[in-house]
């Protein structure tokens, strides 16, 4: 097979992975068919972040081979100017169950403590990260890019930011699950649901104090941990009020963009 060349056009928030000397048009010289997922790929931006494919104008999916010189342009999830083919989109745009690589343990208490479903192991190996995503149907938050890219992994996002925060922005904006969010309903430590609990059945593992001024009860049905809203309870509510905040300030920069 001759030579050809495939010229690429990466729209919006894609251009994050790209290298600085890269103004989101990028050439790749091919000399065989090669799928447009792994074109893509070799370039690093990771096929969960991906939306939308136009191949010489039309819409095509990760699989599609290109044989010939063709122009292709990348559209990501959150490009709200992208509101062609909406038939063709790749990614699912929400989802409320999540797997987290080891080095986002703050990441993780935020979505927990607003009341998302993340599984998190520091320890997991990276084979059985996207083993829990691929089965459980979950999305897998990373910052390897590497690791985003294997095969089996059909939903996911790579954390832009370092900080915790802005992280928890970043997982909410992407998924649209800023009305799916639920304080306080489930364990910071393991995951399961928080269900109320009779003082009474709770009543000996109590400290002192505790049995004097606390009457409303929540025990973890995975882990039998008790909660109660005493003065750790302050902490967390504001931590929640500084999400909502952040959140809304995003959502004004986005509408005003």
């Amino acid at each position: 097979m001759a030579p050809f060349t495939v010229r690429l056009a990466f729209h919006g928030s894609l251009t994050f992975f790209l290298r600085s000397t890269a103004d989101g048009g990028i050439e790749r010289q091919l000399r065989e068919k090669t799928s447009v997922k792994d074109v893509i790929e070799s370039i690093g931006v990771p096929h969960p972040e991906i939306d939308l494919i136009l191949v010489d104008g039309q819409p095509v999916d990760f699989g599609f081979a290109l044989s010939s010189a063709k122009s292709v342009d990348i559209y990501p999830v959150d490009w709200k100017r992208c509101t062609f083919f909406p038939q063709n989109r790749l990614q699912t745009i929400h989802i409320e169950k999540f797997v987290a690589d080891g080095h986002l343990g703050k990441l993780v208490r935020d979505l927990r403590l607003l009341g998302f479903d993340v599984l998190y192991d520091r320890a997991a190996q990276d084979r059985q990260l996207v083993e829990l995503a691929s089965s459980d149907k979950r999305a897998l938050l990373t910052r390897d890019r590497r690791l985003l890219m294997h095969s089996a992994v059909r939903d996911g996002y790579y954390l832009r930011s370092q900080k915790a925060l802005e992280q928890t922005i970043e997982v909410l904006q992407r998924f649209q699950l800023s009305s799916a969010v639920a304080p306080f309903t489930r364990c910071l430590s393991c995951n399961a649901l928080l269900q109320p609990v009779e003082k009474a059945d709770v009543f000996e593992r109590l400290e002192p104090l505790t049995k004097i001024y606390y009457e409303r009860f929540r025990r973890c049905g995975g882990c039998a941990q008790i909660y109660w809203q005493g003065s750790h309870f302050d902490k967390l509510q504001a931590r929640v009020q500084e999400v909502r905040a952040a959140m809304a300030t995003r959502a004004r920069r986005h509408d005003e963009a």
